[in-house]
């Protein structure tokens, strides 16, 4: 067994649910399987039942973490209808500002246009806009981009258009980046036929013409985030099924089932640790096996909702240590400084 050395992997995009939601993941939960996926700095959403909107909300996610999380969490804030006010006093606790423009979980969509203007132009340039836009809606935000030239990260790319109008506006040298999600990288429309509501997300599974379009162009997206999002079965299985599934723990094994070492530091540690300005974490790195076979197995997940949509693939290259910050935390597939 030939071990490959890498920083802590960052993940730009989870769903932690904690406050509010802490049934489906909490900081202490989401942050093991986080660790067990490799990754050592994750960076929070603020769609909770209650958005993280505010100073208070944001400062009580920080105290949040620090009781209760076994990795580095980071967080951004949400943009609603008028917390403009909010925006210099939250600046220097958030990664960026996240602005949801299509439906997703929770109550923050921005439908309005002149508000959105106003967040463009009150926003402090100096850190990123995320964006959740789909289709048609990726071409007004670049034209705010072109408008404000404000940094813009566009979030879970899953559309071949999608990608095509990032592409043209990367060529003219327009201030964004953006990502993808392995579920978009690894499943298709065809396969909600088995998985169900265990396949339902947003943005929606897309077409294998999409997905091969992603994979084609891949230079062209910065960086994959997991887009962890768990619910408990039950609510999956219920005559109202949430959007959202989990990945902290299977990102890592699906790609490396493509991607070479080089390739998963650039998308999963250099390119998120340059676009949001991450800190450097002192004595921190994993240790890889890139040619172990395993099996995901919902069983064997830390995640409290503890299951896949993966569940039963075979993968490539598994996390066999993780140091954090000096101390030896996961070995062979335990944790050994926590219970």
């Amino acid at each position: 067994m030939k071990l490959v050395r890498l920083p802590g992997l960052i993940d730009c995009h989870v769903h932690l649910r904690d406050p509010g939601a802490t049934s489906k993941e909490d900081f202490q939960t989401g942050s093991k399987a986080a660790l067990a996926g490799g990754f050592t700095q994750i960076c929070d959403m603020p769609n909770n039942p209650i958005p993280t909107t505010s100073y208070e909300r944001v400062i009580e996610k920080v105290n949040l973490a620090k009781q209760k999380a076994l990795c580095d969490i980071c967080f951004y804030l949400g943009a609603d209808q008028d917390n403009f006010d909010q925006f210099s006093s939250c600046f220097n606790q958030v990664l960026g500002l996240k602005v949801y423009l299509n439906s997703t979980t929770g109550s923050l969509l921005i439908t309005d246009e002149k508000i959105l203007e106003r967040i463009f132009q009150f926003w402090n340039g100096t850190k990123p806009i995320l964006v959740h836009a789909e289709a048609e809606t990726v071409d007004k935000v670049l034209q705010l981009v072109g408008k404000f030239n404000k940094k813009v990260h566009f979030c879970h790319l899953s559309l071949k258009s999608e990608l095509e109008s990032i592409i043209k506006a990367k060529k003219e040298n327009l201030p964004i980046t953006c990502e993808a999600t392995p579920h978009h990288l690894f499943l298709t429309e065809k396969d909600l036929k088995k998985l169900g509501p265990l396949g339902m997300m947003k943005p929606a599974l897309r077409t294998q013409k999409d997905q091969d379009f992603l994979w084609d162009n891949l230079n062209w997206i910065d960086c994959v985030g997991s887009d962890h999002a768990p619910h408990t079965l039950t609510e999956k299985n219920s005559h109202n099924p949430p959007f959202g599934v989990p990945g902290l723990e299977t990102t890592l094994g699906l790609l490396m089932t493509r991607l070479s070492v080089a390739e998963i530091k650039l998308k999963l540690y250099d390119n998120p640790k340059r676009i949001f300005n991450l800190d450097f974490q002192p004595e921190t790195y994993i240790e890889v096996d890139p040619q172990f076979n395993w099996e995901i197995k919902n069983e064997n997940l830390y995640t409290k909702c503890a299951w896949s949509p993966f569940n039963g693939w075979s993968v490539k290259g598994k996390v066999i240590n993780v140091c954090f910050k000096g101390k030896k935390i996961f070995a062979n597939n335990k944790f050994t400084e926590v219970s």
